[in-house]
């Protein structure tokens, strides 16, 4: 279960720093701080299943949870909507030796 946590927790900041240096190019173009929502970069990269998705949810009823997503989750960042949970996942996923011996460095 560690391995698959770190596993993921890798893949969730490979895709932060892919997600981190795209915003900081447009930034350089642009000249000022520039940031891509999570949707805008869903959108660019695979429009039909954003769309999919979207009639899932309402077909389901789930609407208003969605309608929440969208408003909030997808309107942040992408680097942080995805670089947070694979911090979380590489922290809780490291190994127990490495737990023991920080903890008794405290």
């Amino acid at each position: 279960m560690r391995f698959l946590m770190r596993l993921f927790g890798t893949w969730f900041l490979g895709a932060a720093l892919i997600l981190i240096i795209i915003d900081g190019t447009k930034s350089l173009a642009a000249n000022g701080l520039m940031t891509t929502s999570l949707a805008e970069t869903w959108t660019s990269m695979h429009a039909e299943s954003f769309a999919t998705v979207a009639s899932m949810a309402e077909a389901n009823g789930l609407s208003a949870i969605w309608a929440f997503v969208n408003s909030t989750v997808l309107g942040w960042p992408g680097f942080l909507v995805v670089g947070i949970p694979g911090l979380l996942l590489a922290f809780l996923g490291r190994s127990r030796t490495s737990q023991i011996r920080n903890i008794g460095q405290i």
